[in-house]
């Protein structure tokens, strides 16, 4: 069992990474995604369509914006490479919707017993100004927990600047 993650910035080249990782792993592939989408938003939908032009045809995708903890424990196998994209909007949703407990430590606790392979693709959120109103700081500070939280489980993680991986934690 080998978990990493990715952290960067918007548009940094992070799903990117992700995705030549799991292509470079030779096991089948099992897309996870995390996005949850209203009627009215149109930038989101762009976005999403953008993603599901770039996976191969045959890449199963799993869309579950909440209980991500139970599809990596319904997905995960020996032969198989999970990749979960991403952390920051499964978690925006738990903020926006049931809260955040306790699918955090729901999916901290199931992400050491998985078989196989685990990508999650995050955020890097912490390197700007603090934000202006109280629910965009609360994200920016429990997105840095988790991104914390997730990493000390993690046998690797990189960090994608400008398309550039750098390895903060090798394999």
């Amino acid at each position: 069992m080998t978990v990493e993650l990715i952290l960067g910035g918007a548009r940094s080249g992070k799903s990117a990474l992700a995705e030549r990782r799991a292509v470079e792993s030779g096991l089948e592939v099992v897309y996870i995604a995390t996005a949850s989408l209203s009627d009215s938003d149109t930038e989101m939908a762009a976005r999403i369509a953008h993603h599901r032009t770039r996976r191969p045809p045959q890449w199963l995708t799993v869309e579950q914006p909440l209980y991500l903890a139970a599809a990596l424990l319904k997905e995960a196998a020996a032969d198989r490479i999970l990749l979960v994209d991403c952390l920051t909007l499964w978690l925006t949703n738990l903020l926006l919707g049931p809260g955040l407990e306790p699918e955090r430590g729901t999916l901290l606790n199931a992400l050491p017993t998985l078989p196989g392979r685990i990508l999650l693709v995050s955020n890097e959120v912490g390197c700007g100004i603090v934000p202006m109103n109280e629910l965009a700081r609360r994200f920016a500070d429990e997105q840095g927990r988790l991104n914390q939280a997730v990493a000390a489980t993690c046998e690797r993680v990189t960090l994608v600047a400008a398309g550039l991986p750098l390895e903060l934690k090798p394999a």
